[in-house]
């Protein structure tokens, strides 16, 4: 009979524990997760560089590595009307390490899109409404009009000759396609990757008008390279005085847009209420405060329960406005 291998010698009781009692010995403390947050936090943005989405996350992302005491990165996939971004956060670890700022289209392509890739709702993790946002109706300064009336009657006068440039899928869209049905006008309403993108060919004069949020149009109208004509909202924004709302000329119109922070679906309780509380303490500076006024961004820093109780009823209304305004992805 041939001598036993060496390592059938092992296979017996003592020579297993004595193995084990020869491993350094491991603390159940090593095995427990790092308090949170113990590394990078990624942010989502699900927008090409340069739209409101964007320049808010650059605008808090100084703040939240302060009150995270970790670096912020801030990550633009843009592009599918705002779901190459969301998906991506859908499909991430629960960990608390990638948020996503989403914004009205989150509510909109549900009824916009046929098919998405996520649940809106079940595939993610409600943290925080962070802020409401003013739109403004905007056109470049060769439009030789200075008002939603004077644009209008132009519009009218060369039916299907105007182009709107806006992010496809999102409020600022559905925006352009509601004002082509109330003022009965034709117009093209080319949709792009992102609100950037758009609101760069808008100042370059490639297409003649668009809408987009304050917060992204406001240093173009300020330095004279676009000309606001109209807020979107249901009252005159602070930072245009001057400058009538829509709804002055057509009765009952009304757009808006929110940013909202979330997670992938199952985070932690205390994890989530901890990225709430960053959050909101880098919106409620009152450096951050007063910038976003003036920029037509009013701050909300919500809880989880509130963004979760509100977004089935965006979802509600906003499908609503996309059937009534027959606008489809294209």
């Amino acid at each position: 009979m041939s001598a036993p291998t060496r390592f059938a010698r092992f296979n017996t009781p003592r020579a297993v524990l004595a193995v084990l009692l020869a491993l350094p010995a491991i603390s159940g403390a090593a095995f427990a997760q790092a308090p949170y947050p113990s590394k990078t936090i990624r942010i989502v943005v699900p927008a090409v560089p340069g739209g409101g989405t964007d320049i808010l996350a650059r605008l808090l992302s100084p703040k939240l590595t302060d009150a995270f005491g970790q670096t912020i990165v801030v990550d633009n996939r843009g592009g599918a009307f705002t779901n190459i971004g969301t998906e991506i956060v859908a499909r991430s670890a629960p960990d608390g390490y990638t948020v996503l700022i989403a914004t009205t289209p989150h509510a909109i392509n549900p009824t916009l899109l046929p098919k998405l890739p996520f649940d809106p709702i079940n595939d993610f993790t409600m943290i925080s409404q962070l802020a409401l946002t003013q739109t403004v109706l905007v056109v470049h300064p060769s439009l030789p009009v200075t008002n939603v009336k004077e644009f209008i009657a132009l519009a009218k006068a060369k039916p299907g000759s105007l182009t709107a440039g806006t992010a496809g899928g999102n409020s600022a869209y559905l925006a352009v396609e509601m004002l082509k049905s109330m003022a009965k006008i034709e117009a093209v309403n080319i949709p792009y990757k992102g609100a950037g993108q758009a609101l760069n060919d808008t100042v370059a004069g490639h297409v003649q008008f668009q809408v987009n949020t304050l917060l992204a149009a406001l240093p173009f109208i300020q330095s004279g390279r676009l000309r606001a004509i109209g807020v979107c909202g249901a009252k005159r924004a602070a930072a245009l005085p001057d400058v009538q709302t829509v709804a002055e000329t057509v009765k009952g119109f009304e757009s808006s847009g929110w940013y909202a922070l979330m997670g992938p679906a199952g985070m932690q309780r205390d994890v989530v209420l901890k990225i709430n509380d960053g959050f909101s303490k880098a919106l409620r500076t009152p450096e951050i405060t007063k910038r976003l006024a003036g920029m037509g961004v009013d701050v909300v820093a919500g809880s989880p329960d509130e963004l979760t109780r509100l977004m089935p009823l965006e979802i509600k209304k906003w499908g609503a406005v996309v059937k009534s305004s027959g606008a489809k992805a294209e």
